[in-house]
């Protein structure tokens, strides 16, 4: 299993908004591609403008073999949907789910 880790900066008063429509837009549209088994969203108690999207990829290749219109065309809708509410995205990053046999 892969992740895909975005650490984005939302302003407080945006922060449920940015949720919701990440979960009608994002999280819907991605859903519909092989290999995506699922989204978190982590939200820090202690950053009231820190949000965290954690996405389960089966493996790099699914993750990857998404087409990059797919991804603006979806980016241009939740943009939209956001209007005027600022979010930008600070961190981004790769990681592989490891199991030891024991």
């Amino acid at each position: 299993m892969v992740i895909e880790w975005l650490k984005f900066r939302v302003p407080a008063q945006s922060r449920e908004k940015f949720i919701q429509k990440d979960e009608l837009i994002w999280t819907a549209a991605l859903a519909k591609f092989k290999g995506f088994l699922g989204k978190e969203v982590w939200v820090n108690p202690k950053i009231d403008d820190e949000i965290v999207l954690v996405i389960h990829w089966e493996n790099h290749e699914a993750w990857s073999s998404i087409p990059a219109a797919a991804l603006e065309e979806i980016e241009d809708k939740f943009s939209q949907s956001m209007r005027n509410d600022e979010y930008k995205l600070i961190e981004s990053g790769e990681y592989q789910v490891r199991k030891f046999i024991s």
